[in-house]
């Protein structure tokens, strides 16, 4: 850890919170390349009282407090690929990562900057490392580095909702070769393979969802890529699947069935992630419940058919968890991505409130 300087604060104005959110959205910080903007929140958390580390998966972690008791800010601090112009228009900040998810990570720092722990907690944050590249490499290193008695992911969910529970997932890269015929003929060529293929994996999912009307609880196939070419006598086809799973298929099981059912070709499975959802009644919910009337909202809970790092560590720490963060997450990896610095502001205060209440004595306390 690096230690605090004498300039250390607990105060941060509204206008610091967001030169932070602007400084870090414009410090670009791809999966794998996030070193530049977590050295950056790094040195600010060491300037606002946090013990500070960017860790060995170049996660920047921030701690105040030395208590038994933990409680966990896990955001992330890389991006989706694609470039967004950074500008501000009115109270709107536009830029890569702006929702997703250096908003959420930002309201964490400042909240917990601007917290008093007792004696007996320590608050932890962290800008995990590789949430986006399906690795989630430095929530993975968190998990088994901590033991939180209460836990925050950061994500996008609006000031007045929390998310309780992500589906899981499954990648597919099928490919496959064969001998060509003429195009007259019986035999298929390699699109036609590709879509049949395709249209195997749709038939398996509209199955599977037969009677089942809750998008969560459906598996939700979706191509991202599909290519053919020949060469010579020989065509080839490639093909990219993403499955979203419900709670009750695992990828290990959904994997077994692909295998047995894929008429042809060959596959590559990765990103697995079982789906996961926390509790609605615990110390959490109920303090972001509270918290978020305190400033006028109408608490609301939502489930997403994304994965974040929740998937992760929400399995193992086993701890009152919930998902929640400033910004619309309709925006997450287009081109107009950017979020409302009011909504911004509401997201700190709310925060503030929430770990005010958690970290009173036995403010944690309740089943998962």
């Amino acid at each position: 850890m690096v230690e605090t300087t004498t300039e250390s604060r607990t105060r941060v104005t509204a206008a610091e919170a967001e030169a932070l959110l602007h400084d870090l959205v414009s410090i670009p910080s791809l999966s794998g390349a996030e070193a530049e903007a977590s050295s950056h929140l790094a040195d600010w958390m060491t300037r606002h009282g946090f013990l500070t580390e960017v860790d060995e998966t170049g996660s920047a972690v921030g701690e105040r407090g030395s208590g038994s008791r933990e409680i966990v800010l896990l955001g992330h601090i890389d991006t989706y690929p694609g470039e967004v112009p950074v500008r501000t228009e009115g109270r709107q900040l536009f830029g890569r990562g702006s929702v997703d998810a250096k908003g959420p990570l930002a309201a964490f720092v400042v909240a917990a900057a601007t917290a008093d722990p007792p004696p007996d907690v320590r608050l932890v944050v962290i800008g995990a490392s590789e949430e986006e590249a399906a690795s989630s490499r430095g929530a993975r290193h968190a998990s088994m580095r901590y033991r939180p008695e209460a836990c925050l992911i950061g994500e996008p969910s609006g000031w007045e909702r929390l998310t309780l529970g992500y589906k899981g997932r499954l990648n597919l890269a099928w490919s496959w070769e064969g001998a060509l015929a003429h195009s007259a003929g019986p035999t298929p060529s390699p699109a036609e393979v590709a879509v049949e293929t395709w249209r195997w994996i749709e038939s398996y999912a509209a199955s599977f969802n037969e009677d089942r009307h809750d998008l969560f609880r459906k598996l939700s196939p979706s191509l991202l890529s599909i290519q053919t070419a020949r060469q010579g006598t020989f065509g080839h086809a490639k093909m990219e699947v993403n499955l979203r799973l419900p709670l009750d298929l695992t990828p290990a099981e959904l994997e077994q069935a692909l295998r047995k059912g894929i008429p042809s070709g060959e596959m590559r499975y990765w990103g697995h992630e079982v789906a996961f959802q926390a509790s609605n009644d615990n110390s959490l919910t109920r303090a972001l419940r509270s918290a978020i009337r305190s400033e006028g909202g109408q608490p609301r809970h939502v489930h997403k058919t994304g994965t974040s790092d929740m998937n992760v560590v929400g399995p193992v720490w086993r701890c009152p968890i919930a998902a929640y963060g400033p910004g619309d997450s309709r925006l997450d990896h287009t081109p107009d991505e950017h979020i409302d610095l009011d909504e911004y502001q509401n997201s700190i205060r709310v925060l503030q409130h929430t770990l005010a209440t958690l970290m009173a004595p036995g403010g944690s306390a309740g089943p998962s």
